[in-house]
């Protein structure tokens, strides 16, 4: 198996230019605490919003099954529109008059939250089918006939590279995240000026995912092969319940119906359950109990919420965290998932999904403890013991950096997982089902996460900006109430769906 063929570089780029897209993730969470006046409820609504888009790559990925040849127009769409997402948010920050004559800032910052996640998603299923491509170039016009150990191992070194250039471009945006924001005064009345200019850099992200197309079609032009597929007898059942599913979520949507995000999930799940059944009827009855069960372990893995953006603010108002020290935490995050990552690539190619989300589980839940100490002001105690080493700062950062692999640890062998197990025809359409039934759970995370706050409300200090007087008193009394509940979440309901689930038929073996 070769260590690296140009046939994978193509995607790389494009997912790399997801990774750099975290450029603006720090400017985000600081615009949205100083500048806009949002309850983390209200947040985590528009991050569910904001996920369902995903659902996209299913139509998408079937077009892309039928029409492989015309890839790269939706390459250049997604661009677009994450162009236009880009440029509404530098608008907000330094031409917000002429913003508001329009819209109100907060209808523009919706608009540009559902406007990213659609520019991304048209992207992403073009990569995610290019990187099966790249394992099986045949795959349209062959049946699969690369052995299942061999397969398993190179779509996972593939998926590999693919997370591997989504965090170099992490460590990247890190790196220049710290010496935008190194000396800093976050109270200068123009610090959005300097906030607009980071929007601006960022445009750099749809030119990079552009050139990933480019180098494709050069590629093939140089070796005189531009691959032709022939045209497969698809079912259509798929694409049209795809479409009607897209307009159904947009059309609840709009309406603002009580319980329209429960009920959009819920309807989500149902028909991503039917276009399944749909992709895998032709496979053998053990291979679809066996795709059912992992998938359900999967789903609820995802699923699991999380603080939402009350402990963010908890940290900046509390702790003291700024944009430098943000920047920090996100250069150690990607440097150590980059060195776990290619640590634990043995493991993550010969565990098993099941005893692989078992670990996960665990870990992930001890992972909350370094919030809850923080909390409990116990780190004032360390940093007085070791004459200031084990602060908060510090603390913040070993807990960044034993956390940060695990997603990644998570998603490659579930992306492999994806890739390998697809039906011959339907590799796009089968990555782009299974991609958005994952992408599903993580808005019903949000959903969760929501829930949480509503029942552990946590608010930060809001002051007028004319009058300078509170409107929001700061209030993390129930942060550690949230944390405990967390913890407990975490760890029982995932372990217990994995028990359940290899006690029956639906066992995974993957």
């Amino acid at each position: 198996m070769p260590i690296f063929k140009m046939a994978y570089l193509p995607p790389l780029l494009i997912y790399a230019s997801a990774g750099i897209s975290g450029l603006t993730s720090i400017v985000g969470i600081f615009f949205i605490k100083d500048f806009l006046s949002l309850s983390a409820t209200f947040i985590a609504s528009i991050g569910f919003w904001a996920g369902i888009p995903w659902a996209l790559k299913m139509p998408i990925g079937f077009l892309i099954d039928k029409y492989w040849n015309l890839k790269q127009y939706f390459v250049y769409l997604g661009a677009i529109l994450v162009s236009v997402s880009l440029l509404i948010m530098y608008g907000i920050l330094v031409h917000k008059n002429s913003m508001l004559i329009y819209l109100d800032i907060k209808i523009w910052f919706i608009f540009s939250s559902i406007l990213t996640p659609i520019g991304y998603v048209l992207q992403d299923v073009v990569a995610d089918a290019m990187t099966v491509e790249a394992v099986e170039p045949d795959f349209k016009n062959e049946p699969k006939n690369i052995e299942s150990k061999i397969s398993k191992k190179e779509h996972t070194v593939v998926q590999l590279y693919g997370r591997f250039a989504i965090i170099l471009g992490s460590l990247i945006v890190g790196l220049i995240n710290f010496l935008i924001f190194k000396d800093v005064d976050t109270n200068n009345p123009q610090i959005n000026l300097l906030y607009g200019k980071v929007y601006l850099f960022a445009l750099i992200i749809p030119i990079i995912s552009v050139s990933g197309i480019i180098l494709f079609n050069y590629l093939n032009k140089i070796e005189k092969k531009a691959i032709k597929f022939n045209t497969t007898k698809l079912d259509y059942q798929i694409f049209i319940g795809s479409c009607i599913f897209v307009i159904f979520t947009i059309f609840l949507g709009s309406l603002n119906l009580l319980f329209s995000k429960e009920i959009i999930l819920l309807s989500s799940l149902l028909l991503i359950a039917i276009l399944m059944r749909l992709l895998i009827k032709d496979l053998k009855k053990a291979d679809q109990h066996t795709i059912v069960g992992t998938a359900i372990i999967i789903f609820v893995f995802r699923a699991m919420p999380s603080p939402g953006a009350g402990l963010n603010w908890f940290e900046i108002d509390i702790l003291g965290f700024n944009q430098s020290f943000f920047s920090v935490l996100s250069i150690t995050s990607a440097s150590i998932t980059l060195i776990g990552m290619i640590i634990l690539r043995k493991v993550m190619m010969n565990t098993t999904i099941a005893k692989l989300f078992i670990i996960l589980s665990i870990l992930s839940t001890v992972l909350y403890f370094p919030s809850l100490f923080m909390y409990y002001e116990l780190h004032e105690y360390t940093s007085i013991i070791t004459n200031g080493v084990v602060d908060a700062k510090f603390i913040a950062i070993l807990n960044t950096a034993v956390e940060s692999p695990l997603a990644q640890v998570a998603m490659i062998p579930l992306l492999a997982w994806i890739a390998k197990n697809a039906p011959s025809k339907y590799k796009a359409t089968f990555f782009a089902v299974f991609a958005s039934f994952t992408n599903i759970a993580l808005s019903a995370r949000e959903l969760f996460t929501s829930y949480l706050n509503k029942i552990f409300v946590i608010s930060r200090e809001v002051l007028d900006t004319d009058s300078n007087e509170v409107l929001i008193k700061a209030n993390y009394d129930n942060l550690d109430n949230l944390l405990i509940s967390l913890m407990v979440i975490t760890l029982v309901i995932p372990l217990t769906t994995i028990y359940c689930i290899q006690k029956t038929k639906f066992k995974s073996t993957e």
